[in-house]
């Protein structure tokens, strides 16, 4: 908790923790880790020298996203790599890679700290669409609440994003950010056919109305054209958003006010009310 004098008393209060947060809207090239890594080290590089203490980057953007293609690539020296990435710019890095357990595939985010240690990881626990079923395991665990610079944060991945009972239990567990890789497709219109569900709900409404609902913010980084819907984002409890485009590539930085989280859970006893029915029940 920071501290500020007083000019007028003396009196010296504590300030809420902010944290200075980059999310990172990238597409990857599926099969080329080495150019996905040097992408991913080039926007570390950038973020860190805007004054940002954490960059959140988009779901399997190491490996590319691609369920049926990499569940088997064992992301452990891609973790290492991310590890080193942290470390070289001094700045806290939320990843997402393939994890192999055994006989068990697992969609898993990392948060390394800028010293390059992995802080917590998080393995995905709702599967989007066929290829991730058939090709990777549900986590049974629910959303893990750590401390990263004063600031208590957890991590979801992507579809995980699109049921508000994930994001309240993070938040009832004491959550004040959640980081969420992601990779949202673009669904095409087929003439003929109804139209498909407008994915760009998905960053512009729901996302919007998970932080507001469970008053945390969250930061959400998505892949982008030409196969993503992109809108990555980041949200406050208040609702107040800042968002990338469908389709650039581009490094959103904001700041995470702790102050504002306080402010939300005060006005609105959405937590409070929850965690008594909870308690009731």
């Amino acid at each position: 908790m920071q501290s500020r004098t007083n000019p007028i008393s003396g009196e010296n209060r504590a300030l809420p923790a902010t944290l200075q947060v980059a999310v990172l809207q990238a597409t990857s090239r599926f099969g080329d880790t080495v150019s996905n890594l040097s992408t991913l080290e080039r926007w570390a590089s950038k973020a860190s020298s805007q004054g940002a203490q954490l960059m959140v980057t988009p779901e399997l953007f190491v490996p590319g996203y691609d369920p049926s293609a990499v569940y088997s690539v064992d992301g452990a020296s891609h973790r290492k790599t991310m590890a080193e990435i942290a470390a070289k710019h001094r700045i806290g890095l939320v990843a997402s890679t393939v994890e192999l357990d055994g006989d068990q595939r697992y969609i898993c985010a990392s948060l390394f700290d800028g010293d390059g240690n992995e802080v917590s990881r998080y393995r995905k626990s709702h599967l989007f669409g066929s290829a991730e079923n058939e090709f990777f395991t549900a986590s049974a665990d629910g959303p893990k609440v750590v401390s990263f610079r004063g600031v208590k944060l957890a991590m979801g991945i992507c579809f995980d994003a699109e049921f508000p009972e994930f994001i309240r239990e993070a938040a009832l567990k004491g959550a004040e950010l959640m980081c969420i890789p992601t990779a949202v497709p673009k669904r095409d219109v087929i003439a003929g056919e109804p139209d498909p569900f407008d994915a760009s709900l998905v960053p512009e409404v729901l996302v919007r109305a998970r932080a507001v609902e469970s008053q945390l913010y969250i930061a959400y980084a998505n892949q982008a054209a030409p196969n993503f819907v992109g809108r990555s984002t980041v949200v406050s409890p208040l609702g107040q958003n800042t968002s990338a485009s469908a389709d650039a590539d581009e490094l959103i930085m904001t700041t995470v006010d702790l102050g504002v989280v306080g402010r939300a859970r005060s006005e609105v006893d959405y937590l409070e009310v929850a965690r008594k029915k909870r308690a009731s029940s």
